[in-house]
This record gives structure tokens, sequence and C-alpha cells, in this order.
């Protein structure tokens, strides 16, 4: 079987724990684009992982994982990232691969890439990690792939800074490295079950995102084929992963953000919304159906896997905000244009919360009769199953409604 995980919301959904569960019955678990500018983490027996470049499957030992080749990477943010997951007592030998025909991304491009940054009218809010920068190289055609980096006669192109860089990593990557097509391929003829992992989310989405504060990759189902090299026949589930409400770090639109500074206050600190990647506090609001609805639309979602449920707990009310007045017009939908975007104001609407915690209910029939109604409501409003429900930070404090895989 082939299932993917997307995130549905501006990244930070939980998908890392999401993909961790679901990992328990992959054989090999993919990363499809982005870099190190993505953020996953994990609580396993005591110990708290991060993960930026490797995909979250990593921590079950009878799982291979694989760097895809729409994915851009720091070789040194890689072995930072694999040696020190190796020293929290995780085997890694022979289970990591990457695709030949992802993209390096060189020291040089995160200088580039702040001061872009700090020269902007309206700046982003980027992380710093050159991301960008080799998205725009690959894009001219003056980027280096992984399979390019042997050719003495090519590096010795690159300016000085460059080619030290690449030769210090060179002989460690080599091992590392497959023809994707035909590994993917490899994969599917032996019947592997496979996970393929997203990062960031859909409204982070270069092309469906609220351009240009999106990051430069596509993170939606197309970027699955593409990254991945698998024909979208192939895939039998789409997971869209989401939280209770909405988060955002960085600069852009967020319709349903909070203005009450006591309400973000108290659901960024029960909910510990800060950046793995950047320690960055996340902006808060409601959660916004409208956009959810817009990127299940445009990724297929076939269930959904809701996170943060028990940040509610205590909550005597919950709000969600299910059209936008622009303008002084409703609409139902997510507009293209910036300046509409921007301008929007969510119209919500309230349903009951409740009083006690959640965290250790492992049955969605024995939730809280407001908690289930909270559920409901978000799967009529998307006509989607809500199939996962995340109760905690834990792997068991995961409530299986109908199984994945």
């Amino acid at each position: 079987m082939k299932v993917v995980a997307l995130g549905l919301q501006w990244g930070d959904e939980g998908k890392g724990k999401v993909v961790d569960f679901l990992s328990d019955s992959a054989d090999i678990v993919v990363r499809f684009a982005g870099g190190n500018n993505a953020g996953h983490r994990i609580s396993r027996g005591g110990k708290v992982f991060s993960f930026h470049l490797v995909p979250s499957g990593l921590l079950h030992s009878h799982t291979s994982v694989v760097l895809g080749s729409c994915m851009v990477i720091n070789p040194e943010s890689l072995f930072v990232e694999l040696d020190s997951i190796k020293n929290m007592g995780i085997e890694i030998a022979g289970r990591v691969a990457i695709s030949n025909r992802a993209h390096v991304v060189f020291p040089e491009y995160l200088q580039q890439d702040k001061r872009q940054e700090s020269e902007r009218n309206n700046p982003i809010g980027t992380t710093g990690k050159g991301i960008g920068v080799a998205y725009m190289h690959k894009a001219t055609r003056t980027g280096v792939r992984f399979a390019d980096i042997y050719n003495d006669a090519y590096v010795s192109t690159f300016n000085d800074e460059s080619q030290e860089f690449i030769l210090e990593f060179r002989d460690r990557l080599r091992p590392l490295l497959v023809d994707m097509p035909c590994h993917m391929q490899n994969a599917i003829d032996a019947n592997k079950n496979i996970l393929f992992e997203g990062a960031q989310g859909i409204m982070l989405d270069i092309d469906l995102g609220t351009y240009p504060y999106v990051t430069s990759s596509n993170t939606e189902l197309s970027g699955v084929c593409s990254g991945a090299h698998v024909s979208p026949r192939e895939i039998d589930k789409i997971i869209g992963v989401c939280k209770a409400y909405s988060t955002r770090v960085g600069n852009g639109p967020f319709p349903t953000e909070y203005e009450s500074e006591e309400l973000l206050e108290k659901v960024r600190t029960i909910g510990h919304e800060f950046g793995v990647t950047t320690g960055r506090p996340r902006r808060c609001g409601y959660l916004d159906l409208v956009a959810l609805r817009y990127a299940v639309m445009c990724s297929g979602v076939t269930s959904l896997a809701l996170t943060h449920l028990d940040v509610f707990d205590g909550f005597d009310e919950i709000q969600v905000c299910t059209s936008y007045s622009i303008n002084g017009t409703e609409t139902h939908h997510v507009p293209a244009s910036l300046q509409e975007i921007s301008s929007a104001k969510p119209n919500l609407v309230t349903l009951p919360g409740w009083e006690e915690s959640i965290s250790d209910i492992t049955d969605r029939k024995r939730l809280p009769k407001e908690a289930q109604g909270y559920i409901e409501y978000i799967e009529s409003f998307l006509d989607v199953s809500i199939d996962l429900i995340s109760v905690g930070p834990k792997d068991h404090q995961t409530i299986v409604h109908t199984s994945v895989w």
C-alpha cells in the first residue's frame, strides 16, 4: 500500500508524530520536497527527536527512509542531523538513501537568502536556510545535483568555498545516493508499504498557497509524484494532517489569527507553539475551515488526522471559521489575490467546549460529547472522515477511528 501524509495548513500541523505513528506499518518512508527549513518533533521513550531533513519514520528499526528528488539538501546539516539521531541510540546504517537528483544547498546560499530577505520591501519571514536560493538555482538551471558532484572537471568550475564544501562531504555521501526512479520502482515491484511524508503545508505551497508568503516547493500531491517518481495511480490513500486550530510562522496573510492576546498566549502556551527549526513563537488562530476545505479539494484527501485536540481541554467554548468577509462580501473560497486574502475577516461559529482532560482516552466514542461534536462538525463541513485523532505528543496518545493501512 502507498499512503501520503500531507499538511493541510501553514505547516506545523503535527505531521512528524502522525508519520512516526503510521511508520509502524511502513517499509519505506519517503520525504519528497523541501529542505531543512522544515521541522518535525517526536517524543519517544522519554527522548525528544527533532527532524529537519530526514524522514520521521527512521525511529522504527524496520523502516528505511529516502530523501527525494525534489528536496534541496545541505550535506553539513544532513550529517549533523544523522549523527545526532545515531547518538540518541537509533541505528541508521544502511537505512538512509538520497536521490542523486536532489539539489545541493551550499553555504553561500544561506548568506544570499538572508541578504535577499533583508532587501525585501515586504519580508517573507524565511528561515534563512538557503532553501529558496537553492530552488532558484534549480529553476534557472544553475543548481548542482548530487549525481554530478563526482565529476571533477565540473566541480573545478565551482568557486573555492563551494569546491571545498562539496569535497568535504562527497565520500560520505556516495554510499547513500540512489537512482530514485529505479529505487522506487523496485520498492513498488516488491509490494512494499510506502509512506510519503510531506513538509510544510498546502497553504505554503508555491502555487496553491498565500503567494508570495509561501515556501519554494510543491507541498501538495503533485510534489509526491515528482519528488518520489511515482505515478498518481500508485497512491492508495492521502491523509491530510491538520490541527484543531490554526497556526502560522513568519509573515503573510492569516485570516483567522486571534485578536485576543489572552487567547493567543493560552493556546500558544498549552500547545507549545514554537518552531522546531527557528524557535520562533507561532501565530495562532481559530480553525480555518475555509482554507481546510480548499486544501482537501486541491489534494484529493481521503481522510484526516486531527492533532492537538487536547489543547482545548478546559475551554468552555470553541470558535471555528466557516466563511470570510472580504470588503463587506461573504465568501466561502480562498481568493488568489494577496490583497483580498490579506483583508479577509473570519465569520465564526461557536461550538461547546469540554471541561475534562482527554489525553488518556484511546476510543473516539469515549471522548466527551462536546469533543465528539467538534470532530463531527469538522467532518461534516469538509465531507471527509477523521480517522486519526492526536490527544497528546506521545505515540500512545493517538485515537485510531479507522485504520489507515
